[in-house]
């Protein structure tokens, strides 16, 4: 059911941005129990300028040109507990896979209900029962 958002720099390699989506794949199935084969993820690289972020850092963390976002879309319902395991494995996955910086894995969930699905045919498949 999670829909991934990964924005990378236009010059991020093929090889780091398969890892990056392998990884947060790997997350949602160790972690965040997302069912296996349940992957749609959506990887667009953007030009220098089009990825912002505060020059200076925020809340401590500084940032470089290399940032990823990750935006995960996903039923709501998992604990906190649950959603910071699934930032660290995700921000140390991505560092031991490609290099990046732990500090520049930017993530953000989006908890939707069930029933805000169509995976096709125009059909609400997680329909509530009645």
């Amino acid at each position: 059911m999670p829909l991934v958002r990964i924005d990378l720099a236009a010059d991020t390699t093929e090889a780091t941005a398969a890892a990056i989506g392998d990884v947060v794949y790997a997350a949602m199935t160790s972690v965040a129990n997302v069912p296996e084969h349940d992957k749609f993820q959506i990887i667009n690289r953007h030009a220098r300028d089009e990825l912002v972020y505060p020059a200076a850092g925020y809340l401590g963390v500084t940032y470089t040109p290399s940032i990823v976002f990750i935006q995960v879309t996903w039923n709501a319902g998992r604990s906190v507990a649950v959603k910071k395991a699934f930032y660290q494995f995700i921000a140390e996955g991505i560092h031991a896979k490609t290099g990046l910086r732990k500090e520049d894995v930017w993530i953000s969930l989006v908890d939707v209900k069930r029933e805000d699905w169509s995976f096709g045919n125009g059909e609400m498949q997680y329909a509530p029962t009645e």
